[in-house]
């Protein structure tokens, strides 16, 4: 489904009163007891002062090697793996109710998630549904048509050159607008096809072009020609495209233009024509988020031979929709996509890839019924007053602070104030019923999926902001920070071990779900989230000194991460500053609210380890992790997350509490001088 372009912090994820009532009521199947520290886990041979991530998690790692199905294989998708389960339940149930109504949400995720399963039919059509869209982009004779052509595959799902879409405007956060954005790329980064050091990937990523046009109709000579054109001109693309780092900054990509303007700056694309096909209402004004690109866009569209843009509209066709076609071309693209680029041995297994599209597509259909069976109402209020806890130390941080101002002081204490909170679901849900499925095609459930998505899309720009509005589901294991809705956001399915433990003590869930916690209210403060008023509007808050010291203090956690190594591969401090900031902040924060719970108090040990060993020894195994050589090299690339070992390791190496509690001398490999050690929030 289209990525929604709010600028929002992840960590890596109340209904209808009637509704509420009923997950409440819900009689609970009895659960396991999860150990609050499964001790079987940690390796107690390991000294916590020279490799903590180790010390915690390293029989977890050995006895848990990578699926073959799997690239990376940690604590979330140990989570995910249990959540598949119940889903699949959920909608095992619903699948077969051959009676289900037609228009009701059953009939509709039941007729998805068959079509889907039915690997015969699908094979069967080979390719043959993609053969419209090819005719349609065969029609296009002349240039000055290709704007009303990719408005109309944009409304489709169908990628290519830029995204267009409703968002909320930085400066005004009460109102939706257009937002243009680059893109049309289709390797992973811009940087892939620009170093040198990416080659071998650009000469696999033309041979895959050319076979998934051999196994669409087209003959060996020709595809690997047609190849070769849609690498010159992504290329293109890439050249004049903003970085990753440089995209994180909402001030470069903050930049209001007018219909007439933006006409301007791309005389040749017919941007009206465009708009109408893809769309959009009636408006103006609009945020380009990359004015440089969409004039360099132009430009390119207009030096390129007809033919070749062509080749390239075709080729996104069949890369945005091979997992939906037969297995001969999902698995070619998984060939390339999956194995060379992630290291991922064997593609996912059908119903598995089926159960993820059918939650993607009627995500808060399921997570409604997710709820109502999995998520018990106390779980909600152990939350909240989690939550509560923790703004109150992170308002006590702010509150002595000794390098901010007063003046800075009470913005960032009244921005604080002003966060809402978001806990397992929605107060209302996402009404479905212009969304037809049908059981006879899964490729056309899919695109009718994204039509609608996209008209729903559409249909706000120029209209105020849905405050209600989740931008995940509740049975997504993960918790985000919007910085323009300045909320937090905790979706249902994180609320389990090793995140949240309901049978744990206060240490355990302090150094998990309640790092995790501290962690999105960190993103409102980290050094773009910082740039944000307490309205969620993109304003300047902060003293010019004040500012100037947080920037001097950033860089020193840039400098901590920049140095670290990891089999060879060196983690770009810089664009991964926000979320390592938000890391260092939510440990603090967290540290901060355990202090005042009776377990830290009375400071009795548990299992041999006292109340702040067992805080950290939980915070290291919320990111037990396993990760193939490349998923590793790919995500130190494009990830703006460290990973797993950096955010234990480097992360508490500035952590002062930690010294205390393992007794780390400057002797440990975990040791960094003090003067070296980053201290933000």
């Amino acid at each position: 489904m289209k990525k929604k372009h709010f600028v929002a912090m992840t960590i890596i994820c109340t209904m209808a009163a009637g509704c509420a009532e009923k997950a409440a009521e819900t009689s609970q199947p009895e659960k396991e007891v999860v150990p609050a520290i499964e001790l079987s886990n940690m390796d107690l041979s390991i000294n916590p002062a020279d490799d903590f991530f180790r010390y915690a998690n390293n029989n977890w790692l050995k006895n848990n090697p990578i699926p073959e199905e799997y690239s990376t294989y940690g604590a979330f998708t140990e989570i995910d793996q249990h959540n598949e389960i119940l889903i699949q339940d959920i909608i095992n149930e619903v699948s077969q109710d051959v009676n289900a109504e037609k228009g009701s949400v059953a009939q509709k995720i039941r007729d998805f998630y068959n079509a889907g399963m039915d690997s015969v039919a699908i094979n069967e059509r080979g390719y043959t549904e993609l053969l419209p869209y090819f005719e349609m982009i065969d029609g296009l004779n002349d240039k000055a048509d290709l704007a009303e052509l990719l408005g109309k595959l944009h409304a489709d799902g169908i990628s290519g050159f830029f995204y267009a879409g409703g968002s909320q405007d930085p400066k005004n956060a009460e109102q939706i607008i257009m937002h243009l954005y680059q893109g049309g790329l289709s390797l992973t980064d811009r940087d892939d096809y620009l170093v040198e050091e990416t080659k071998e990937m650009r000469d696999k990523y033309v041979e895959h072009v050319a076979k998934m046009f051999e196994l669409t109709g087209t003959d060996a000579v020709a595809a690997a020609k047609k190849a070769q054109g849609i690498l010159a001109l992504e290329t293109q693309l890439a050249k004049n495209s903003m970085s990753r780092v440089e995209r994180r900054d909402p001030d470069k990509t903050y930049n209001k233009r007018n219909r007439k303007e933006l006409q301007a700056s791309a005389p040749n694309f017919k941007w009206d024509n465009y708009f109408n096909a893809a769309g959009a209402p009636a408006f103006d004004d609009m945020n380009v988020g990359m004015p440089d690109f969409i004039a360099a866009m132009d430009k390119i569209i207009l030096n390129t031979d007809l033919n070749t843009i062509k080749d390239y509209l075709k080729w996104k066709v069949i890369h945005g929709s091979a997992s939906m076609l037969s297995d001969e071309l999902s698995d070619e693209s998984f060939s390339f996509y999956g194995n060379y680029l992630y290291g991922q041995e064997v593609q996912q297994p059908r119903w598995r890839r089926v159960l993820g599209a059918t939650s993607d597509c009627l995500g808060e259909a399921i997570g409604q019924l997710y709820v109502e069976k999995h998520f018990p109402a106390e779980a909600k209020e152990r939350m909240l007053n989690l939550v509560g806890n923790l703004r109150l130390a992170l308002g006590e941080r702010i509150k002595n602070l000794n390098w901010m101002s007063d003046e800075t002081k009470a913005k960032a204490l009244h921005k604080l104030d002003c966060f809402n909170v978001k806990i397992g679901y929605p107060d209302k849900w996402k009404d479905y019923s212009k969304y037809e499925v049908t059981p006879e095609s899964y490729f056309e459930n899919v695109h009718r999926a994204i039509r609608f998505e996209n008209e729903r899309d559409m249909a706000k720009i120029g209209k105020p902001v849905d405050k209600d509005e989740w931008f995940m589901t509740p049975q997504t294991v993960n918790a985000y920070y919007s910085p323009e809705m300045n909320e937090i956001v905790f979706p249902a399915a994180i609320l389990m071990p090793p995140f949240f433990n309901m049978d744990a003590d206060d240490a355990v869930n302090y150094g998990g779900i309640g790092v995790v916690i501290g962690h999105e209210m960190t993103h409102g403060f980290d050094d773009q989230g910082c740039k944000y008023d307490e309205n969620g509007n993109l304003n300047n808050w902060w003293t010019e000194e004040d500012a100037t010291k947080f920037a001097e203090r950033t860089q020193q956690l840039v400098k901590l991460f920049d140095e670290f190594e990891l089999r060879g591969n060196k983690i770009n401090g810089q664009l991964t500053l926000g979320e390592n900031i938000a890391d260092l902040g939510g440990l603090n924060v967290a540290w901060d609210a355990f202090q005042l719970t009776d377990q830290a108090k009375a400071n009795q040990s548990i299992d041999g380890f006292t109340p702040a060993q067992r805080f950290f020894i939980s915070y290291g195994t919320i990111w037990r992790n396993n990760s193939r050589d490349k998923y590793i090299e790919r995500q130190v690339k494009t990830d703006v997350h460290s990973p797993a070992e950096a955010r234990v390791n480097r992360t508490l190496g500035s952590m002062p509490h930690f010294y205390e509690a393992f007794e780390i001398t400057p002797e440990n490999k975990m040791y960094i001088a003090p003067e070296e050690r980053a201290a933000i929030w």
